[in-house]
């Protein structure tokens, strides 16, 4: 049996290593933080403290309506700086296969990650305009039901959110929704019946809605011109890049020889896009 003694001995030595162990975390969890480091205060902050950096300004209404890309990339700037892998887990070779992207021969060069795609791809700088607040208005952690917070909206209004970080209905559906072949008066899908109309766009809309993509996320002129040459990079964001069994509405903007007599299907349509999309709107980049 073993002495008295022994055991407080014990007990000694436990005590000892659970106040070093609690020392070091302590130092460990304060260490004062290098702030002389040539990084952004934001990401300084972000590492610090997530808490905070969660509920910074920038990510609430009215902050987040004129942040400009740097001041986002300062704390997120991964979404640039990611690549695809190599080899997916599987095995498959990323350059010997391709993504759903790479099918219209408007897209050149490797296989990109998601937002590279929308903001550094040469297609991307070619055509689009696009800035962080184009897709992100914002992520209230608090937006968990309608009026839950001081920056959430009603419900009714058709701008809940829900905690989604986009509205795809109001961004995404915009470029990768179907294409409405029915309304159009296709007799088939685009694929099937583009040589028939030459494979171009044009042969219509030279005088059909000829007042389109004059909004702030696209380069319009850049985008007419690209048509002229391939329809394909009209159909890349008119049905060839869905990933929506729905189109997207778009507004009737009125155009010169335009019948004043409006289709069923388009009454309920605005006829101007969005304020904060218009091309006169841009927002600072």
């Amino acid at each position: 049996m073993e002495s008295p003694k022994t055991g407080i001995v014990i007990l000694a030595l436990v005590a000892l290593a659970s106040s070093a162990g609690a020392l070091l975390g302590w130092k460990i969890r304060f260490q004062p933080v290098d702030t002389s480091a040539e990084q952004p205060l934001a990401m300084v902050r972000a590492s610090t403290d997530h808490l905070r950096a969660t509920y910074d300004p920038i990510h609430f209404r009215p902050a987040i309506e004129n942040a400009r890309d740097e001041q986002c990339l300062a704390c997120h700037r991964e979404v640039l700086e990611d690549r695809v892998r190599e080899s997916a887990p599987a095995g498959i070779k990323a350059a010997a296969s391709k993504a759903w992207y790479q099918e219209l021969g408007t897209y050149t060069g490797d296989q990109e990650t998601f937002h590279r795609r929308h903001l550094v791809t040469p297609l991307a700088r070619e055509l689009m305009n696009l800035s962080c607040t184009t897709c992100h208005q914002g992520h209230d952690p608090r937006d968990e039901a309608p009026g839950s917070s001081a920056t959430a909206v009603a419900q009714e209004t058709g701008d809940f959110t829900l905690r989604k970080q986009v509205n795809v209905e109001t961004t995404c559906l915009k470029c990768h929704g179907q294409m409405a072949t029915q309304l159009m008066g296709l007799p088939a899908p685009w694929p099937e019946v583009k040589a028939m109309f030459g494979n171009s766009c044009l042969s219509c809309h030279v005088a059909i809605r000829t007042q389109r993509h004059q909004v702030n996320y696209l380069k319009a002129t850049a985008i007419e011109e690209a048509g002229k040459k391939d329809a394909d990079s009209c159909y890349g964001c008119h049905g060839g890049r869905s990933w929506y069994r729905i189109a997207y509405p778009y507004p009737r903007h009125a155009w010169e020889g335009m019948s004043p007599e409006v289709p069923a299907w388009a009454r309920e349509r605005p006829t101007e896009s969005e304020a904060r999309f218009r091309a006169a709107a841009v927002n600072p980049k």
